[in-house]
């Protein structure tokens, strides 16, 4: 087989360093299949059954850093954001006026933020985009009291005591 990897010693040098400063545990382990392959000269199902990996794996890590040098230890974070309608500092500057609102004390729809950013975007989305689109920028649903906040307590409790006779609580027992 050829030689994919070179043995010399800056080679050597370099990637263990690198492996010191991994920052990722996939990151680690490719490292290390090619650092034994440049150290050890191992075969690649040697390197293989000691990675827990299939032969054709450290197969395409060789060829790969043949090809790519260094660029195949930068790996891509998994995740993101692929398909979005607006960028995060857009969906801010969309959201800035309803802020206003909400911080005056008043009483947000999702109805009316869905417009705007119907209107912003172009075309219809979907009342669960609107939602994600809060929880990113750290909204949450606030919901009233369960009772009105001029209710009087010690009336219901007195009502309660003195309750008409036609009622369920003013009938006597039995």
């Amino acid at each position: 087989m050829k030689d994919l990897i070179a043995c010399d010693k800056p080679t050597i040098a370099a990637l263990a360093d690198r492996l010191k400063r991994a920052a990722s545990h996939a990151e680690y382990q490719r490292i290390q299949c090619v650092l034994i392959r440049a150290t050890l000269g191992s075969t690649a199902a040697e390197i293989a059954q000691l990675l827990g990996w299939s032969t054709a794996t450290v197969h395409v890590i060789h060829s790969r850093w043949a090809k790519e040098g260094e660029a195949l230890f930068e790996l891509r974070g998994r995740g993101g954001r692929r398909h979005q309608h607006m960028s995060a500092e857009q969906e801010t500057r969309l959201l800035a006026p309803f802020a206003a609102k909400a911080h005056a004390g008043g009483l947000l729809h999702v109805s009316e933020i869905k417009q705007a950013l119907e209107q912003q975007v172009g075309n219809t989305v979907a009342a669960s985009t609107v939602y994600r689109m809060l929880d990113r920028h750290g909204w949450r649903k606030v919901v009233p009291r369960p009772r009105h906040p001029k209710a009087d307590g010690q009336a219901q409790g007195a009502f309660k005591k003195t309750a008409p006779p036609g009622t369920p609580r003013g009938r006597a027992p039995g």
